[in-house]
């Protein structure tokens, strides 16, 4: 029997998570609902419990502590993960696990669509698109919504991921380890509505942005390091040669060099790219040792298989199969 689970990382959503636990219950019947609470304030973790769910507590703030408490203490072959905040559809979780299952894929985005104005603040949309579209050159994407908290993920992509982002910016890792992992994955549009009216978003624009931005540059640091240090090291030389340039001149013209400190600062800037340059070429192959074993560990699970070949050609099957 295929086993299904609803992660739902929580903190202060009191006014939604008992609707939200109950639209999962409908869309996925039988499927294991698992609220996180981070450390909240309200009532979320006693409703979430009232409502059927299975509570767990993660003490250190941040939607990135939950996830990695969640993946590591709840089984299932399939994992749904979904914001607690009631502005994602359950109803298209069905659809995105058919996928997922028909084309053996290892995770399904959810990108929102919405007809509604209110429910991207502008700030949030422009950073979306500006990160997202940051990753897709830098990692060869094929997301348009990298930061959506809407996904569907198999077993053997949730056991194997490093979980190392602490706040919102774990979107960004789960993308970019997909990506270097080059599983097998798709995006689906599924709708997004604004929030419910007395409840508040927990993302801060300006702050969360530029961690998320900070995470992808050192996720470039670490996974392409000799384009990272290759970009370094040819900004320090050419601000060495820019430099440089005239002493030399300077020097066939008189055979003097007047401007010292000029020379060493040139000098200096030449080493530091050679340096830099070096060190990408190394990392660059500890790099590739640190992928190929992610990727043993990824292959060490075994994937997922229905127990009904209707479940590829009967989007009912799957779900009928949890019941």
């Amino acid at each position: 029997m295929t086993r299904i689970a609803v992660l739902i990382p929580c903190f202060n959503e009191e006014k939604t998570i008992a609707r939200v636990v109950a639209d999962f219950r409908a869309a996925l019947p039988g499927a294991l609902i698992c609220v996180g609470d981070n450390n909240s304030t309200d009532e979320t973790a006693e409703i979430a419990k009232i409502a059927g769910a299975r509570v767990l507590h993660e003490r250190r703030k941040g939607k990135g502590n939950v996830m990695r408490r969640m993946f590591a203490d709840v089984d299932a072959d399939l994992f749904v993960l979904v914001d607690g905040d009631d502005t994602y559809d359950a109803f298209a979780a069905p659809v995105m696990v058919n996928l997922l299952v028909r084309d053996g894929l290892d995770m399904v985005n959810g990108a929102r669509q919405s007809a509604s104005a209110a429910a991207f603040r502008r700030g949030h949309a422009f950073g979306n698109r500006a990160l997202t579209e940051l990753v897709r050159r830098l990692f060869d994407a094929q997301f348009n919504d990298m930061l959506s908290g809407y996904k569907v993920m198999s077993r053997r992509f949730v056991k194997t991921f490093p979980a190392l982002a602490s706040g919102f910016e774990t979107e960004t890792e789960l993308t970019v380890h997909a990506l270097e992992l080059r599983v097998p994955c798709a995006e689906l549009p599924t709708p997004y509505r604004e929030r419910p009216e007395g409840s508040a978003s927990k993302l801060h624009t300006l702050r969360d942005g530029m961690r998320i931005l900070f995470l992808v540059v050192q996720l470039m640091k670490h996974g392409k390091p000799f384009l990272f240090f290759g970009v370094l090291s040819a900004a320090a030389a050419l601000a060495g040669l820019l430099i440089g340039a005239p002493v030399i001149v300077e020097f066939f013209q008189t055979g003097l060099v007047p401007r010292l400190p000029s020379a060493v600062l040139s000098a200096a800037l030449m080493i530091i790219a050679a340096l830099g340059l070096t060190a990408g070429v190394i990392l660059e192959t500890v790099a590739r040792i640190g992928r190929e074993a992610k990727r043993l560990a990824y292959l060490s699970v075994a994937p997922h298989v229905t127990d009904d070949p209707r479940a590829a050609s009967d989007p009912g099957t799957l779900l009928r199969l949890t019941r």
